[in-house]
C-alpha cells in the first residue's frame, strides 16, 4: 500500500538525478547532430529558391522578357514590372503587372534581387543577381543570371 508517496518497501518513486542526467544527455547529443543538419538544408533552399528566381528561365527573367516584347525595350528599373509607366504610349502598350507583388523581387533573404540594363557582363540584355546569404554585393556567393569569372 502507497501512502504519501513511498513504497511499502521504504523507498520514493520517481527518477533519480543519475536517470535524468543520463536522458539529458542523450538528448544533447542527438541534437548536436540533427541541429547543424537542419540549418544546412535551410540555406542550401534559399540557394536554390534564390538561383531559380534569377536564373535566365526564372519567373523574373520571363517578366522582364514579357515586358520588352509588349514595350518594345527592356525595363530601367524592376519596379516598372509592378507599375505602369508614365509615358502615355508605353502605358498604353503595357500589359502588366508582369509581376504581382514586389516582394516577388526579393531573393530569399528578404533583399532586393539587383537589375541592370544595359548589363555590364550581358552587354545586349541586362544582368539580374542577388547579394547572395551574406549579402555584401560583388563577392562569391553572389548568385547571377550569368558565369561569373
Amino acid at each position: 500500500m502507497k501512502k504519501n508517496g513511498i513504497k511499502r518497501n521504504g523507498r520514493r518513486s520517481g527518477f533519480t538525478l543519475l536517470e535524468i542526467l543520463v536522458v539529458v544527455a542523450i538528448i544533447a547529443l542527438l541534437a548536436a547532430f540533427v541541429v547543424p543538419n537542419l540549418i544546412g538544408v535551410s540555406q542550401a533552399q534559399e540557394i536554390k529558391i534564390t538561383k531559380t528566381a534569377v536564373s535566365n528561365s526564372g519567373p523574373i527573367a520571363m517578366a522582364i522578357d514579357t515586358f520588352r516584347l509588349d514595350v518594345g525595350r527592356y525595363p530601367k528599373e524592376l519596379s516598372e514590372l509592378t507599375q505602369k509607366p508614365d509615358d502615355e504610349e508605353e502605358a498604353k502598350k503595357w500589359n502588366g503587372p508582369y509581376i504581382k507583388d514586389a516582394k516577388d523581387l526579393k531573393d530569399a533573404w528578404q533583399r532586393e534581387i539587383k537589375y541592370e540594363c544595359p548589363g555590364k557582363v550581358n552587354e545586349s540584355s541586362y544582368d539580374l543577381w542577388s547579394m547572395g546569404p551574406n549579402g555584401q554585393d560583388g563577392d562569391d556567393d553572389d548568385i547571377t543570371n550569368y558565369t561569373k569569372e
